[in-house]
């Protein structure tokens, strides 16, 4: 539990309307939201909740407070301030050190005397963990492998070997970091064969992995993940792909091999980036959208059509399948106007 006048600090938000020594036993949503619980409003069509939320406080933006019928608190960024004041509720993980009896840690890997090895997971020869580090259960950390201080695997990680992970990284379950890259060559019988990758993985500080996501290892050259890069669920980083510092990118998002994505990129869910192109910083791409060619300038981008009735879609599809022929005879026509509109 913590006062209004706690958050009010940790969110850097301005009270108003509302007593500072109010206790706050939790958050949620201004709908559902009971006395002593802390909301938020980030999104306009939740305004009208405001006049019937019985929340002990609002977190809102300045124009949002004035003339709001609840207790709140201003904050300049309220999704910010919300975030900040979220974290004070948030279980603590428990603080353990040493290696479970199920833990398998070779005899050539340097494990440092307060990090946490937990049941069932395995830590190879010459991989080295720093300080704080807690690694979960059934987790696999490969030869000469390192993760940086105050590092967390939730559980079922792997880390293959040689894989660089920086400090106060968060990897959730079933994340597989320095996996083999997609390298096939055709050789002259029509067989595939597998091109050596010889890279790793690098990994800066600060990044959240989520469940289920796979970073492939770099054929020659490394996989770059660079400071502060939030990694949603079940996303494919492919080799050679380096990541520019706080990005963000939503579940389901397929990054072919060799792309750069710039700094402070936002990708939304399904996002598909085809390889070897390179994308400016402070590119915002919409969901399900297919990058095929570079992007060199910041801005907002989107590709693909949204979903429509059935009976709508049918129509739209049966157009675009005459669209060449229309194309074709709005050119012939052109010509037809020309030559008769010609002095």
């Amino acid at each position: 539990m913590t006062t209004l006048g706690e958050i009010a600090v940790v969110a850097d938000a301005r009270l108003q309307g509302c007593d500072p020594a109010t206790v706050i036993t939790g958050v949620a949503p201004l709908p559902s939201a009971e006395s002593g619980q802390l909301s938020f409003l980030t999104h306009p069509r939740y305004r009208p909740f405001l006049a019937t939320t019985r929340a002990a406080a609002v977190i809102l933006a300045p124009v949002d407070a004035v003339d709001c019928p609840a207790p709140a608190l201003v904050a300049a960024n309220p999704q910010v301030a919300y975030a900040q004041a979220a974290g004070l509720f948030e279980p603590v993980v428990e603080v353990r050190c040493g290696i479970h009896p199920t833990a398998w840690v070779s005899p050539a890997a340097q494990v440092a005397a307060d990090a946490w090895i937990g049941p069932q997971s395995t830590v190879e020869a010459g991989a080295f963990i720093e300080s704080g580090v807690i690694i979960g259960p059934n987790c696999v950390i490969g030869e000469q492998a390192r993760l940086g201080a105050g590092t967390r695997l939730v559980a079922q990680v792997t880390i293959c070997h040689r894989a660089q992970i920086g400090q106060r990284v968060l990897v959730h379950p079933g994340a597989v970091i320095g996996s083999d890259g997609f390298g096939l060559a055709l050789d002259h019988d029509g067989r595939w064969v597998k091109i050596p990758q010889l890279g790793s993985v690098r990994i800066g500080d600060d990044v959240e992995i989520g469940a289920n996501t796979s970073i492939d290892r770099g054929a020659l050259e490394d996989t770059v993940i660079e400071d502060g890069v939030k990694l949603d669920n079940q996303i494919q980083v492919a080799h050679n792909v380096r990541i520019g510092a706080h990005s963000a990118l939503a579940g389901c998002v397929g990054i072919a091999g060799s792309a750069r994505i710039g700094r402070h990129c936002m990708l939304g869910g399904g996002v598909g980036i085809s390889g070897h192109l390179d994308i400016a910083d402070r590119v915002h791409i919409t969901g399900m959208s297919l990058v095929a060619h570079s992007i060199t300038q910041p801005g907002a981008y989107s590709s693909g059509l949204t979903v429509e009735p059935n009976r709508v879609w049918n129509k739209i599809s049966a157009r675009l399948r005459r669209l060449d022929e229309l194309f074709r005879r709005l050119t012939a026509l052109e010509k037809i106007v020309h030559r008769n509109t010609a002095p």
